[in-house]
């Protein structure tokens, strides 16, 4: 069990993959946690492994967000650390074909969420508190497995990191950033499947696969004291990939690029939702 006079934490997404793993890193840091998830079940199993309260919520609807910041509030009576984690894989398919609304749905989950979860945490967090957002290394190059939709999300969500620093520094709140790269989640292996056996990702340089404990320790420092004169800032975790260069084959190196397949649709990841392939391109 967590100390009673421990920090807060809220994680989103926190039920699974790099949120679960961040959930139980604060945990055993000290941190008394809060796990947001759509997936209620995955929610519950890893707030009672971490001691912590589980809240179901959908981050791109803003009463959802809301009553989390209101449960933290009520249970614990405070916020230090929002991580901003919630993600899915989103629209798939070529940007010529993307239906609008998984370009919606996927820029709701993954930049709205992040800013509806920075516009109520920052609203009760007093001096020293700390916003870690989860974006990708997608962000940084056209060529990635990821796609045109998720890649676009996720580079929003830095310029949102380091636009909300700024605005938030006067009040002592931090505001980062960290980007994994290619991290072996339940995310990665609903959309990549089978090329997961491989040691490690073609490109990187780094010889083995992301684990979703090297991002919550890259969250766990990037929210605590250690970090205090870090805002503003992206932390890329990814195994050299983003310094590499991934390079235009990268996505066909991996084999499993839906674009190459000819696959339109959207990947709804751990949620609990179904995801769904909309039409297959002849």
């Amino acid at each position: 069990m967590t100390p009673r006079s421990g920090p807060v934490a809220i994680v989103t997404g926190g039920g699974s993959g790099i949120g679960r793993a961040t959930v139980l890193h604060l945990a055993a840091e000290g941190y008394r946690v809060v796990v947001a998830d759509l997936n209620s079940r995955a929610a519950q199993e890893t707030a009672e492994s971490a001691g912590g309260l589980a809240v179901p919520a959908d981050v791109s609807r803003e009463p959802d967000v809301a009553a989390v910041v209101a449960a933290a509030i009520d249970r614990f009576g405070q916020v230090d650390v929002l991580v901003n984690n919630a993600g899915l894989g989103g629209a798939f398919g070529p940007v010529t074909e993307i239906e609008v609304e998984d370009w919606d749905f996927t820029f709701a989950v993954l930049t709205r969420g992040t800013f509806l979860g920075i516009k109520h945490a920052a609203r009760v967090m007093t001096a020293g508190a700390s916003i870690v957002n989860i974006g990708s290394a997608a962000a940084y190059s056209g060529a990635t497995l990821a796609s045109t939709a998720y890649c676009a999300a996720k580079a929003a969500v830095l310029n949102l990191t380091m636009s909300a620093a700024v605005e938030l520094a006067p009040q002592r709140i931090r505001v980062n950033a960290v980007c994994p790269g290619l991290v072996r989640t339940p995310l990665l292996e609903s959309a990549r499947g089978d090329a997961l056996a491989a040691a490690s990702p073609p490109g990187q340089p780094w010889p083995r696969w992301g684990r979703p404990e090297d991002i919550a320790r890259a969250v766990g420092y990037l929210a605590g004291s250690a970090a205090e004169f870090v805002t503003g800032q992206t932390l890329v975790v990814d195994g050299g990939l983003t310094a590499a260069g991934p390079g235009p084959d990268f996505p066909a190196a991996f084999g499993l690029d839906p674009r190459a397949q000819g696959l339109v649709g959207v990947n709804r990841g751990t949620t609990g939702q179904r995801s769904q392939v909309r039409r297959r391109m002849s």
